[in-house]
C-alpha cells in the first residue's frame, strides 16, 4: 500500500515538474519571439547599422545574406533562437564588442543599484504598511497612502532631475552623476563588479565611500519606488490579518499588543511578502533605465538607452532578453518561495 501511495505521489511531482517546464519553455519562447520581432519592425535596417549608409550595393547585399535576412522569416526566427541559446547576441556596432560581453560587464552595477534601493525600500515600507494598518485611518495611515499615490504617479527621470538640481547643484550635498569620481576610476580591479565589494576587497576605504556617496541619490529615487508598493502591499495584508480570529484570540488572553502586532500578525504576512519583495527587486532592475541615463550610472540600463539611441539593434535585443528572464525568472522562483514556506500552495 505504501508503495502504491509512493508511486502516486511521484506521478504527481513528475506531472508537476513537466507541468512547470512546459510554462517555462512557452514564456520563453515567446519571450524570443516579442524581441525577435520588435528587430523585424522597428524603422531600422539592421544592414546598414554594421556597413554604413555608404556602402555599395554589393557590399550591403552580401552583408545582408551573412546576417541571414534573405531567408524566410521562419528560418530566420530558428536561426535566433538557435543563437540565442549559445549565448551569441551578436556584436555591438557601438562598442565592438560581444553583446553578451557587455552585459557582463555592465550589469553588476545595475544590480548593486537595485540591492541597495531594495534594502531601503524594505526596511522602510514594511514597518510603514504595518503602522499604517494599525492606524488605519489615521493621519499616519493618510500620509503614507499619499506617498504610495506619488511613487506610482510622479516620472522617477523628473524626480532624479529635481534631485540633482536640488542636492548637487544648489545644496551640494551629494555628488553629482556617474558612479564614482573620475580620480578613483581604474584604481581597483573589478572582481565581483560592485564597486562597494570589490573596493573593501582591495582595503580601499576611500573608494568605497565615494561610491557610496554615489549611489545614495539615485538609491533613494528608486527606493521610493520600492517603498509605495512594499507599503502597499504590506498594509494590505495586514489588514487581512488584523480581522481573522486568532488576533482577538490572542488579545483576549493577555498577549502584549506590540507582539500580536509584529510577531503573530506580521509573521503570517512573511510569506506573500517574500513574493512582494521579489517581484520588487525584479522591477527595480528592469526599471532602472530611466534612473541610470539621468545619473549616468553604467550599467544596463544606460546601456540599453545608449544603444538604442545609435540603432545598436543586437545590444537592445540582448538587453531587452536579460531584462525579460530577469524579470521570469524572479517570477519562478517567488512561486518558489512561496511553495516551499506555505504548504497550503503545495
Amino acid at each position: 500500500m505504501s508503495k502504491i501511495r509512493l508511486n502516486v505521489r511521484l506521478t504527481k511531482k513528475l506531472k508537476s515538474m513537466l507541468r512547470l517546464f512546459i510554462i517555462v519553455a512557452t514564456t520563453f519562447l515567446g519571450l524570443l519571439l516579442v524581441t525577435f520581432l520588435i528587430g523585424r519592425v522597428v524603422p531600422i535596417d539592421p544592414v546598414l547599422a554594421v556597413v554604413g549608409d555608404k556602402a555599395s550595393a554589393e557590399v550591403y547585399e552580401r552583408a545582408r545574406q551573412e546576417l541571414g535576412l534573405h531567408l524566410p522569416i521562419y528560418q530566420q526566427f530558428w536561426i535566433y533562437i538557435v543563437k540565442i541559446l549559445k549565448g551569441d547576441f551578436g556584436k555591438s556596432v557601438l562598442t565592438a564588442n560581444l553583446v553578451l560581453d557587455d552585459i557582463i560587464r555592465v550589469f553588476p552595477a545595475t544590480f548593486e543599484l537595485a540591492i541597495v534601493a531594495t534594502f531601503i525600500g524594505v526596511i522602510t515600507g514594511i514597518p510603514l504598511g504595518v503602522i499604517s494598518a494599525v492606524k488605519r485611518g489615521s493621519w499616519i495611515d493618510q500620509v503614507t497612502r499619499v506617498g504610495g499615490l506619488f511613487g506610482y504617479s510622479l516620472p522617477i527621470f523628473w524626480l532624479g532631475l529635481m534631485g540633482l538640481m536640488f542636492f548637487y547643484a544648489k545644496l551640494g550635498i551629494l555628488p553629482g552623476p556617474g558612479r564614482i569620481d573620475v580620480f578613483y576610476e581604474g584604481i581597483i580591479e573589478p572582481v565581483t563588479g560592485v564597486i562597494l565589494v570589490d573596493s573593501l576587497l582591495a582595503g580601499e576605504v576611500d573608494i568605497f565611500y565615494n561610491a557610496l556617496y554615489h549611489i545614495i541619490l539615485p538609491a533613494l529615487l528608486l527606493a521610493y519606488y520600492s517603498l509605495a508598493y512594499i507599503s502597499r502591499m504590506t498594509r494590505s495584508f495586514m489588514l487581512e490579518q488584523l480581522r481573522q480570529e486568532y488576533i482577538l484570540t490572542a488579545r483576549v488572553k493577555g498577549v502584549p499588543e506590540w507582539k500580536v502586532i509584529w510577531k503573530h500578525a506580521l509573521g503570517n504576512c512573511a510569506i506573500p511578502l517574500i513574493t512582494v519583495v521579489a517581484l520588487s527587486f525584479a522591477n527595480l532592475l528592469e526599471g532602472s533605465v530611466l534612473t541610470e541615463t539621468v545619473f549616468s550610472w553604467p550599467g544596463l540600463g544606460l546601456y540599453l538607452t545608449r544603444s538604442l539611441l545609435n540603432a545598436d539593434m543586437n545590444a537592445v535585443l540582448g538587453a531587452t532578453l536579460v531584462v525579460g528572464t530577469i524579470f521570469l525568472t524572479f517570477n519562478l522562483f517567488s512561486d518558489f518561495l512561496y511553495r516551499v514556506f506555505d504548504p497550503r500552495a503545495r
